[in-house]
């Protein structure tokens, strides 16, 4: 598991792939995340398809499948805008590119999850 977190790093690294932080959007490592979403009394919620959140998930996330653009950001409208949101995906790309789309409909404070669920060290 560790190494390929230290090689998914390298080739993020390599490639240039490296998540931007923004005024809203900020990237926590696991341990700073699970920390965060601990209490589970937060906006949490994986952007993976379907199949992908069966397969695994950290708990108490709300799945809403980035692909499903026709329903995403309605699904998001029940959601607090004020409120932090903290999102994942497999790797942390769709976590980026939906965060960028909620950053455009006026969450103020986004919290992705560096590396998503396959650096997540906490799978049961």
């Amino acid at each position: 598991m560790k190494l390929g977190l230290i090689i998914m790093t390298f080739l993020s690294s390599l490639f240039g792939a490296k998540a931007q932080e923004t005024d809203t959007m900020k990237i926590y490592e696991p341990l700073q995340f699970k920390e965060a979403v601990a209490d589970g009394n937060v906006q949490l919620v994986d952007v993976r398809t379907e199949k992908e959140y069966n397969e695994g998930a950290i708990a108490n996330a709300e799945n809403i499948d980035y692909f499903k653009q026709d329903t995403f950001k309605a699904q998001f409208e029940k959601f607090n805008k004020d409120e932090p949101l903290y999102l994942y995906c497999r790797s942390g790309n769709r976590s980026q590119k939906a965060a960028t789309i909620l950053q455009q409909m006026g969450f103020m404070q986004i919290i992705d999850l560096e590396g998503g669920y396959m650096g997540w060290p906490y799978k049961n």
